[in-house]
């Protein structure tokens, strides 16, 4: 899980690069899940509120620019 405040001081393009690795990573977790392989289940709601979080982030600063 991601802090808020570290998130607010990356720049947009950061803030896209992490994004993109977040949804890759929750692509995998999916993959793992349906394979019966993944063994951290509650990481699948962290990451999907860290892609959320980020996301609002991401509007926020775009709309401020």
């Amino acid at each position: 899980m991601t802090k808020i405040a570290d998130l607010r001081a990356l720049t947009p393009d950061q803030m896209s690069e992490e994004l993109l690795k977040l949804k890759k990573e929750q692509f995998n977790l999916r993959f793992q899940a349906a394979t019966g392989q993944l063994e951290k289940t509650h990481r699948v709601g962290e990451v999907r509120k860290d892609i959320a979080r980020l996301s609002t982030l991401l509007r926020q600063k775009q709309a401020a620019a």
